[in-house]
């Protein structure tokens, strides 16, 4: 396996710290007055999600992660797990609920997404950064209600609820940002 010496260091780096894998979220080349330079890293562990401050002195090295980044395609739900194929080999992933998290609100069926695997087993699964979803159920608009500070829940084919316009009607198709689960834009009416 390859590893990183401090002048590879930079942001993006996957790296792996005592046996597991982080991603390098920050990194500050510190060249103090008096003493040696030395590398401060903030990293964020890819199967926890907590954080991690380092400090690497000129000439450290770190041991690259096992991680590899692919597309693969939602198939279905099974029970508390989301089953993902790969796009080329078309082997299967179960991905459990506690790896999934909050991606279950956009997931269609066939819709690509991009998991990070780490030693072959998945650890982060998310979708694309816009998704397209049909409202099935929410309420009417109130007659007049014109101001565009108007706003409602709306639950979509999903089983999701994000909050919409007030004219957005049942059977039009929204487009959330899956970052922060806000409503984008009316695709159709």
């Amino acid at each position: 396996m390859a590893t990183y010496n401090t002048s590879d260091f930079r942001k993006g780096l996957k790296v792996e710290i005592d046996g597991e894998p982080y991603l390098m979220t920050e990194m500050q080349f510190v060249k103090p007055g008096k003493g040696n330079a030395f590398y401060k890293c903030k990293m964020k562990n890819l199967v926890r999600g907590t954080s991690l401050d380092r400090t690497y002195k000129g000439g450290d090295s770190l041991q690259s992660a096992d991680v590899e980044t692919t597309d693969v395609s939602f198939l279905y739900r099974q029970g508390e797990d989301y089953v993902f194929m790969h796009q080329e080999t078309f082997e299967q992933y179960e991905v459990s609920k506690a790896v999934a998290g909050d991606i279950w609100k956009y997931l269609r069926d066939g819709m690509v997404c991009t998991m990070t695997l780490y030693n072959g087993n998945a650890i982060i699964v998310e979708a694309p950064n816009q998704v397209e979803l049909e409202v099935v159920d929410c309420a009417p608009g109130a007659k007049g209600d014109t101001a565009t500070n108007v706003t409602k829940p709306a639950k979509v084919e999903t089983e999701a609820e994000f909050i919409v316009p007030g004219f957005i009607k049942v059977g039009n198709v929204i487009k959330v940002d899956t970052r922060t689960g806000e409503y984008v834009e009316r695709v159709s009416n």
